[in-house]
């Protein structure tokens, strides 16, 4: 991993895992009890929040952001969504529990595991974007299969996400914690940490590593994906070590006595042939206050100043850049 910071972006363009991005904003955005920030009607606006600041923040650097959102998850992945949906009602009992006890650290700990991005949170994310005049594009299925293929093709200059999965969908440049720069509270204890961008070009890893992309996909399968659970006790290094022993992951279920319930060769083409498209348009467009102030005040009730100052401030921020782009043309 490359440390840079927000400025190293300046001008590129970034193709970020929408869902992933949401589901941050809905997990950490929350009150002191972990309960979500919500509109006078109850409905959830964390999400708006985190996206909004983030991306004025992103804007002002002159990072050209474009979201990508999942589409119709591959049948493969049905399993690991019934876990997921499993492990939510269990963390909302933990919650319920932990509000009755008093106990709001163990409350916000259990709340943020409960986070689900429903039908109208995703439409208000679109809203808003629009009329920033940031674009997105819906994807076929995975969303970062489809962010990877963008940068891969020459789209966008790289994708972004916290998942690895992005490099085995074939993306060149992978840029983790774009979303979540800054002071960050670390999970179960009372320390704070300064978070900065990650970059990770694929041909580097692929050459520290003496690895291709099928055999990292290999070691990946064996380890665990949304696709197929993995080999009980085999971990990153023993992956790795048999997979440069053995040449690919049938060969080491074989020699592990493991019966996979997939085909290993379905899970392998769903990293190098995921179901993308080209069918989108990249354009990115002035922001349009009063339509923002539309989207976040009046109908999700955010504080007009604060939106106000913050697109004064990308505005300003945007003119002197253009300014110095202008001034730097002449000479």
């Amino acid at each position: 991993m490359e440390e840079v910071n927000l400025q190293f972006f300046n001008g590129k363009s970034v193709a970020i895992d929408g869902f992933n991005t949401l589901y941050q904003f809905l997990a950490t955005i929350r009150g002191p009890d972990g309960r979500p920030l919500m509109d006078s009607r109850g409905r959830v606006t964390s999400h708006l929040s985190g996206l909004f600041f983030r991306t004025i923040n992103l804007l002002e650097e002159n990072v050209r952001v474009v979201y990508v959102f999942d589409g119709q998850p591959p049948e493969l992945k049905k399993e690991t969504i019934r876990k997921r949906v499993e492990a939510k009602k269990v963390a909302a009992e933990k919650y319920e529990q932990a509000i009755k006890a008093g106990d709001l650290e163990a409350a916000r700990k259990y709340a943020s595991q409960t986070a689900t991005l429903e039908e109208y949170m995703l439409q208000s994310a679109k809203e808003l974007l629009e009329a920033m005049g940031v674009p997105y594009v819906m994807a076929p299925s995975e969303g970062e299969a489809q962010a990877a293929y963008m940068a891969m093709k020459g789209y966008v200059w790289a994708s972004a996400s916290q998942d690895y999965d992005s490099i085995l969908f074939g993306s060149p440049r992978l840029v983790r914690n774009l979303s979540v720069v800054g002071r960050r509270k670390l999970p179960g204890r009372k320390e704070y940490v300064e978070v900065s961008p990650e970059l990770l070009r694929a041909d580097k890893l692929f050459s520290s590593l003496n690895l291709t992309r099928e055999q990292l996909i290999d070691v990946a399968i064996l380890i665990g994906t949304d696709y197929f659970e993995g080999v009980k006790g085999v971990g990153p290094k023993r992956a790795l070590q048999l997979i440069r022993e053995f040449g690919s992951a049938e060969k080491v279920l074989r020699a592990l006595n493991v019966e996979p319930k997939v085909d290993i060769e379905e899970v392998r083409k769903l990293f190098l042939s995921p179901e993308v498209t080209d069918d989108f348009r990249l354009e990115w467009r002035p922001v349009d206050p009063e339509r923002v102030k539309r989207v976040l005040c009046d109908e999700h009730d955010f504080s007009e100043e604060r939106v106000e100052k913050a697109m004064r401030e990308l505005l300003e921020r945007q003119r002197k850049t253009a300014g110095e782009t202008r001034l730097d043309q002449w000479f």
